[in-house]
Parts: structure tokens; C-alpha cells; sequence
């Protein structure tokens, strides 16, 4: 399958978007970064497969949200296998150079199955497990957003909503060891967002997670789902001004740009 260039004014910075057999949000993911000034390539992951030297041309990576491989023997878990087998060093690599990796439901599904989130190179300490009520969950969440968190993605980010779509997205923390795991991400600054109320049982209704550089973020709300008010839940005046989810995407281009943001606080990593 070849792979969808996604033209655009300014080239740089460019982002994989991950596609496969499955996944149904990488359109408007790679739209997200096209609309936040970067670029994107949808890549079907078989195609990386095959050629795993091109992940190094990319500033980043998504994996977006859907149902990668019919969800088998787990969400998120026949993709994070392939990844791990199949681009092994090559993906350690890209993610050691602190290239920004963004897993957006499926994709933090399979973050955290590949051990990135949230202690990359340790042994895991979170799951994603099927919501506390057992149901599919399609709605808008309120969020509240951490300002001290050192999340990349989320920098100056205010209480926000986004919709939810997912059945196994409570977050779970080390069986027997839950509050000592807590108290580290707390530390850290690697809870960006939490729902606002319980809405699926999620440990301290937390919806996201960052590893300790801030710049790997999953989370299980679709910030690609509105990027324009038009997709909002309650009609708006002017459906081409920018939603909520844009900024994520625009942190992350002013990052890799080299560009500060007295107002939002935001500035680059190591300066």
C-alpha cells in the first residue's frame, strides 16, 4: 500500500502518521498537524515494515486512535508486537533522539504495551483495562489539565473537553504498588490531563500520561476530533475557528520550530 503525502505550504517539521488494518484515524490526525502548520505522511505500517530506515527521515510520529488488527488478543497488542519485532532498534532509536511521539487511543494502548509509557526502559507499571461499567463509551469528557505537568504536548493547555470513544481505557496502575506509582507520575509532572469526573475508573481519573521528558504523551481522548469548531458538541457561531485538540499539535510544531510562546510559557526542552 503506498503511503499518502499530505501536501502542504511549509515542509517542515514532517510527521508519521501510523495507518494499518484497523486504525480509522489517521486522516484526521495528519490533518491536525497539516492545520497546526507541520507536515504529515500517513504510512500503512507494513510499508515501515518493509522499509524501517525511513522512520529516521520523520520529526515525529502519531499512532492514532481505532482498532488496529480487530483489537485480537487485546487492544493495541498485535500492533505494539509487530513493532517491537519487526522495527526493534530502529524505533528505540527514533524515540532516544526526543523526536515527539503523540499515541492517541489505540496508539496510548499501544505505547503502554510497548513499555514508552510511563517509565520507558522499565518494568511496566500501567494498562489500559476495559472501562469500570463494561460498555463502548462514544461522549464528550471534561478535562482538567495539569499546568506543572512537564507534558510537551500540553503546555499551557486550560481545562479543555474532547470526545471519548473506547471500551478499554481505564487506566490501571501496578497491582500492589498503585500508590507508589501514583506518587512518582505525580512528581514527575507526567499527568498532563484528567477527566474532570469518574466517567470509566481510570486510577485518580487520569486520562493521559507523559513519559519523564515530556515529549511521548498518550492519551485516550481524541484531540484530532476537534481541531475546528465545527466538530464541536454545541453549535458555534464560526465553525472554522480553532477547537480545542489544535493545540496540542501546535505545541508540538513550535518545539520542533525552535519557537517560544512568552504568553503560553512555552519554550524548548533543554534551554
Amino acid at each position: 500500500m503506498e503511503k499518502h503525502i499530505i501536501p502542504l505550504k511549509n515542509a517542515q517539521p514532517k510527521f508519521l502518521v501510523l495507518a494499518g488494518d484497523g486504525v480509522n484515524c489517521e486522516r484526521e490526525t495528519a490533518a491536525a498537524f497539516i492545520h497546526a502548520g507541520g507536515a504529515a505522511e500517513i504510512v500503512h505500517i507494513n510499508q515501515l515494515l518493509e522499509n524501517p530506515a525511513q522512520l529516521d527521515s520523520y520529526d515525529g510520529m502519531a499512532l492514532p486512535g481505532g482498532f488496529s488488527f480487530g483489537d485480537e488478543l487485546g487492544s493495541g497488542q498485535l500492533l505494539a508486537l509487530k513493532i517491537r519485532a519487526q522495527l526493534g532498534d530502529v524505533f528505540r532509536d527514533f524515540t532516544a533522539q526526543k523526536k515527539p511521539v503523540i499515541g492517541i487511543c489505540n496508539g496510548f494502548q499501544v505505547l503502554v504495551r510497548l513499555g514508552l509509557l510511563p517509565f520507558p526502559n522499565e518494568s511496566r507499571a500501567a494498562a489500559l483495562a476495559v472501562n469500570n461499567h463494561g460498555e463502548f463509551m462514544n461522549k464528550w469528557a471534561d478535562l482538567e489539565s495539569d499546568s506543572s505537568s512537564v507534558c510537551l504536548w500540553t503546555k499551557g493547555m486550560k481545562d479543555i473537553s474532547l470526545p471519548v470513544r473506547h471500551k478499554e481505557g481505564r487506566i490501571v496502575l501496578t497491582p500492589g504498588a498503585e500508590k507508589q506509582v501514583y506518587k512518582t507520575l505525580v512528581k514527575n509532572g507526567q499527568i498532563p490531563l484528567r477527566y474532570a469526573t469518574d466517567i470509566n475508573g481510570s486510577y485518580e481519573r487520569i486520562a493521559a500520561l507523559c513519559d519523564p521528558s515530556g515529549l511521548i504523551l498518550g492519551m485516550m481522548p481524541h484531540p484530532e476530533a476537534f481541531i475546528f469548531q465545527a466538530t464541536n458538541k454545541t453549535r458555534h457561531s464560526n465553525p472554522l475557528e480553532k477547537g480545542a485538540g489544535l493545540q496540542l499539535f501546535e505545541n508540538t510544531l513550535r518545539y520542533l520550530k525552535g519557537e517560544e510562546n512568552d504568553q503560553e510559557g512555552l519554550q524548548r526542552h533543554g534551554t
